[in-house]
């Protein structure tokens, strides 16, 4: 079920509030943490049922694994060959293995049989949903159970850590410790009206940003990486830009809703998002995307290989591999493991610049990250290198460039063999409206506040009343186009 969506916002939406706080009210706590699960589970059902007992297994075995480690922990030294860390690795090992083969089957036996020249049948796997952050979600758990950082002994706590529904798709990626206490706390068994009038206006805001914004984007950029081979200078990187804007106004407007719906049952999920196109250099843009998947490789996969506490070349080495699995754990694509090897050396190369000491002007750092960043997402799109190449070799203006035709008789000495005259978005099926949105989003991007800095200067007045039923209503009147979540692919 997709937040932009009839069902979900006039049906499943408050149906399932009503019912969870009527019965807190009737301090029936228990029950309304059951009804959370059910409601979450139908949730997630509601895409494909098939795989309801996938995720009910994982759930059910790392609860498992997690408190088993948790009464080992307490308990008297173990024997040889059974500790607290063999049976985390075993866990570990597990989640990574059901990721791998639900995600990754399919990419091996191709790969196999390019490499060895044999031809095993394709298994056809479906991905499951939310599959990559239910399973790092799970794998942090561990981990934190492991440190002793987490102890959780009661099944349904647990199972409404992983399955909770604003978060159970595509993140924030949580820890168990910022989450259930709040789950616990009597305060947030009462409806709070602050909490639903903040909610509803983030909610519309990311509604807005998903449905408008990111969905009008993804017209131009579906369109252009479908003709590739055809695109001249202006239409490249029409589809670059619109596909670099519909990615963060797509993902970073469903956290936003995300974190709204959660903030309506009193709950605060963790902030994914900070302005990320405003960053000054790659470090400080894996400080602002995808803030909570940041977090993970660097607590349970860069500190655990060495961080930074070892020779200098160790933590290159550290960083790169980082990024590689960060770019594998998208998808099942060389051009995935492409893209994070390309942001592997990007930030390798930014620490060794400030390892040195160098300094660059403020507007140039903005303008070769973004570029970096813009440049890279087409690889993070692209089917294969043909295509990335065709539009890379676009945007260089190998494949001519076009100027409005009603310019020519202002601009008639510029005609050479690649400069011509003629309809500029012909192959992206864009109009005039195009440009006129790319200036926007860099607007919007670049100069307005996030949704984050909208919420904490929020005020339950008339004119957040105003705003907040404008763009509402006009998200819900655009609905009924055809709508795709990115990250539901990765």
């Amino acid at each position: 079920m997709l937040f932009n969506s009839y069902e979900f916002i006039f049906f499943f939406l408050p149906i399932t509030f009503g019912i969870y706080f009527w019965l807190n009210k009737k301090r029936l706590t228990q029950a309304s943490k059951a009804w959370m699960v059910f409601a979450s589970l139908f949730f997630y059902s509601w895409w494909n049922v098939i795989y309801l007992p996938l995720i009910l297994g994982s759930i059910l075995f790392n609860f498992t694994i997690g408190s088993t480690i948790t009464r080992m922990n307490s308990s008297a030294p173990h024997k040889k060959g059974l500790s607290p860390k063999s049976i985390l690795v075993f866990g570990v090992v597990s989640n990574i293995l059901l990721l791998g083969f639900f995600k990754y089957m399919d990419f091996f036996i191709i790969n196999t049989n390019a490499l060895v020249n044999t031809h095993l049948d394709l298994m056809h796997i479906v991905l499951p949903l939310g599959i990559s952050f239910f399973t790092f979600t799970q794998i942090a758990y561990l981990v934190d159970a492991y440190r002793d950082e987490v102890k959780e002994v009661d099944y349904l706590n647990y199972t409404l850590f992983v399955t909770f529904f604003p978060h159970l798709l595509a993140g924030p990626i949580l820890h168990h410790k910022e989450m259930m206490p709040q789950f616990d706390s009597l305060k947030n068994k009462v409806i709070n009206y602050k909490n639903i009038s903040a909610g509803i206006f983030l909610f519309s805001i990311g509604l807005f940003k998903k449905v408008v914004i990111a969905d009008t984007f993804a017209e131009w950029a579906n369109a252009g990486f479908e003709t590739t081979q055809a695109l001249n200078f202006f239409e490249a990187w029409a589809t670059s830009l619109s596909y670099t804007f519909q990615l963060y106004f797509d993902f970073s407007g469903y956290t936003d809703m995300a974190l709204a719906v959660a903030l309506m049952f009193n709950i605060k999920l963790p902030i994914n998002f900070n302005s990320p196109y405003k960053a000054l250099n790659i470090q400080d843009f894996w400080r602002r995307w995808h803030i909570t998947l940041s977090r993970f490789l660097r607590d349970y996969i860069y500190i655990p290989l060495g961080g930074n506490r070892n020779r200098e070349i160790h933590t290159y080495a550290n960083l790169f591999t980082v990024f590689l699995i960060g770019g594998l754990w998208h998808g099942a694509s060389w051009m995935f493991v492409m893209w994070g090897a390309m942001h592997g050396i990007a930030i390798v190369l930014h620490r060794a610049w400030q390892q040195m000491g160098l300094k660059m002007n403020t507007f140039l750092a903005w303008f070769i990250t973004f570029n970096f960043i813009n440049i890279t997402w087409i690889f993070f799109r692209a089917k294969d290198w043909a295509q990335a190449n065709n539009l890379l070799q676009g945007m260089l203006g190998n494949n001519g460039i076009i100027f409005p035709e009603k310019y020519i008789k202002y601009f008639t000495f510029l005609q050479d063999g690649m400069i011509h005259f003629g309809t500029v978005y012909e192959h992206i099926n864009g109009k005039a409206q195009t440009t006129a949105y790319i200036i926007l989003g860099f607007i919007l991007l670049l100069s307005i506040e996030n949704s984050m800095q909208f919420l904490q200067n929020f005020k339950p007045n008339r004119l957040n009343l105003i705003f907040t039923l404008t763009i509402f209503l006009t998200a819900v009147s655009m609905m009924s186009r055809v709508s795709e979540f990115l990250y539901f692919n990765f």
